[in-house]
């Protein structure tokens, strides 16, 4: 019985893991609220944000490359997600592979990749 709950356990967080990744990548198709300047020259005082050669704002351009990472990032995610579940339902119960638990490390990782990044915008 502790074999059951612990398996629905790991389904549940790989099933969570999946749905918030794949959450990420549908709301990448919004991009044209990030493709805004984020500058408002309305406000008095502010000074003005840099800008690269080509004219466009250096804050913008960033966050371009962030939001372009993250989707590749949480792609990434989901493939090592529907990896480690098959691991686990290959696997006997008794069995646990060293490669499995690399894989829920790389997810680790990326997930916090990902949040990082997203806290700092």
């Amino acid at each position: 019985m502790a074999d059951f709950s612990r398996r629905s356990g790991v389904s549940k967080a790989l099933t969570v893991l999946s749905a918030a990744a794949a959450a990420a990548l549908l709301n990448s198709g919004s991009g044209s609220a990030q493709e805004k300047s984020i500058y408002n020259p309305a406000r008095p005082g502010e000074p003005e944000p840099n800008r690269l050669p080509n004219g466009k704002l250096q804050r913008d351009e960033i966050l371009k490359s962030e939001h372009e990472r993250n989707v590749k990032d949480a792609a990434q995610l989901v493939d090592l997600a529907q990896q480690l579940q098959q691991d686990i339902e290959k696997n006997d119960r008794y069995v646990l592979s060293l490669s499995t638990l690399k894989k829920t490390d790389d997810i680790e990782k990326l997930v916090k990749k990902i949040r990082s990044r997203m806290r700092h915008n």
